[in-house]
């Protein structure tokens, strides 16, 4: 089984921990990852937008001037896509841009993902993380500490006063192992769990 060591807030060797190799050892899959990352960039689109074609604009019935002898180009219509007010070639419309992976494709990308940091030796793993006030330049000097100011940083449950306290600093995200996902843990440099986040994250995904 693959060995971590586990720091402290001041950035101190406390302890090591062993990690399971079916969540953190597992043969990397990059394929699976990336859909994991589109997928979840799509299903945050909203598809709400549209438009109107030239069917739906109200008006324009009537032809606009006779078809010969004007010295204007034939026109049939005053809604036609050339003219102001007229309707939109190939206008877009309201649709659903969600991705859908299996149960077992999730799963396999998330420890790919997982995996691929421990690999590149950028998880770390701190005992505990316990703030006794909101307070940025705590937090910011605790991932100094542990050489990790950009990352993303993972605690079993939400704990406000670490959301509170990370929420000025542009390079870091925290994140509860319930809303734990593959494109935040690729597009942070490290990843920051806790202790009990590690058990957590061993307990859904073994």
């Amino acid at each position: 089984m693959a060995s971590v060591k586990v720091y402290d807030i001041e950035g101190k060797e406390v302890e090591t921990l062993e990690l399971n190799d079916s969540i953190f050892g597992v043969e990397i899959n990059e394929h699976l990852m990336h859909l994991a990352v589109v997928g979840q960039l799509a299903n945050s689109r909203q598809g709400t937008q549209s438009a109107k074609t030239r069917s739906e604009v109200s008006g324009g019935g009537r032809k606009p001037w006779r078809q010969k002898g004007t010295g204007h180009a034939r026109q049939g219509s005053t809604r036609s896509p050339q003219w102001t007010g007229g309707g939109v070639v190939f206008a877009p419309k309201p649709r659903d841009y969600s991705v859908k992976m299996n149960k077992k494709e999730k799963q396999l990308a998330m420890k790919s993902a997982l995996s691929a940091k421990l690999a590149e030796d950028k998880l770390v793993v701190v005992d505990k993380i316990e703030l006794e006030e909101v307070k940025t330049s705590v937090f910011a000097k605790i991932l100094a500490n542990l050489k990790a100011p950009k990352s993303l940083v993972v605690t079993k449950d939400k704990n406000d006063k670490v959301v509170l306290s990370a929420n000025n600093i542009p390079t870091v995200k925290t994140t509860a192992t319930n809303s734990l996902s593959v494109y935040d843990i690729l597009k942070y440099d490290k990843l920051v769990l806790t202790k009990d986040a590690v058990a957590a994250i061993e307990e859904v995904y073994a």
